[in-house]
């Protein structure tokens, strides 16, 4: 790591704040490479274990990198990231299911990495988030049911910690980019997908439940105000508490992880395994976060906003 951020520094790969930033300072960019590093050399070093994985992390990190230097074409990004998840799905021998499961499956994998994109934004937020992730996973795998390699859970862990130095503090050293949080992403959902597929429990989902719900609400919102949702913007529940209620970063963060904390435990503790319920808590969470934005942000900003703003 701080091989890369002294070559970063000298070649300019900087974050420079704009518009939409929720920063103020020049920052290194693409310090989450470590985490498709780190899975590369514990692949090398521990008996080249999950090889079709590795291969997709490798190609999805690297389109995502090259964008952190000079943004790529839309088009060769989205193949690129279809090449990754076709292989990670054939790690996960997914192609011998139906093939409406797979299709579900690949909105599922394609939406989460999306949704983790977005929703690196602040300091901490996904370096707290994925390591509270990959502890539980490597609770369950340890504790519970037994669903992968405990060192590659470990050394994915171990990436985070050592990013987390870095980037989970007031002025951050460096950030994530888009390397760190699609890399990162990619990475969690393969350990969760194994898990719901060594136990047949979709309810695991739920280690997502929080960052979903942000994503999923802002998507509802935004197209309430009739905006093109695949325009850039900065109006997660995240970031209106970090930007307009000035909320400490690391607070934010240490906030939605204290949230999900409680959803994981409460998960590991009373494992339902029950696809009506599950829909029934996503129906009750997803209605809860509704609420609560509307209470806490109002209508002028999530129903009138655009609006308010072409008036």
């Amino acid at each position: 790591m701080l091989l890369y951020l002294r070559i970063a520094d000298r070649n300019g790969i900087i974050d420079r704040p704009n518009a939409r930033s929720s920063h103020s300072i020049h920052t290194i960019r693409g310090g989450g490479i470590i985490f498709p590093l780190a899975m590369a050399f514990e692949y090398a070093f521990s008996g080249f274990h999950y090889g079709w994985f590795i291969l997709g992390l490798v190609l999805i990190s690297a389109i995502s990198f090259l964008d952190d230097l000079k943004p790529q074409d839309a088009k060769l990004r989205f193949s690129v990231h279809l090449i990754a998840v076709a292989l990670l799905f054939y790690q996960l021998n997914l192609f011998n299911f139906p093939w409406y499961l797979i299709v579900v499956a690949l909105i599922f994998v394609i939406g989460s990495i999306n949704a983790v994109n977005f929703m690196d934004g602040i300091n901490g937020i996904t370096g707290g988030y994925a390591l509270l992730t990959l502890l539980t996973l490597l609770y369950i795998n340890f504790n519970e049911t037994p669903f992968v390699d405990q060192m590659t859970l470990t050394v994915a862990m171990l990436a985070v910690l050592v990013f987390n130095f870095f980037n989970f503090r007031k002025n951050a050293r460096c950030f994530a980019g888009d390397v760190g949080s699609v890399s990162i992403a990619f990475i969690v959902l393969f350990f969760i997908l194994k898990l719901m597929i060594a136990t047949h429990d979709l309810t695991y989902i739920l280690l997502l439940l929080v960052y979903g719900w942000d994503v999923v609400s802002t998507i509802f919102f935004r197209l309430i105000r009739k905006e093109n949702i695949s325009e850039a913007h900065r109006t997660h529940f995240y970031q209106f508490l970090a930007n307009e209620k000035k909320i400490p970063h690391l607070n934010v963060a240490i906030g939605y992880c204290v949230v999900q904390l409680g959803v994981n435990i409460w998960l590991i503790c009373c494992s339902i395994n029950n696809l009506s319920y599950l829909a029934l808590i996503l129906i009750i969470t997803g209605t809860f976060i509704v609420v609560l934005r509307l209470i806490i942000q109002g209508k002028g900003q999530l129903i009138y906003r655009n609006h308010a703003a072409n008036s």
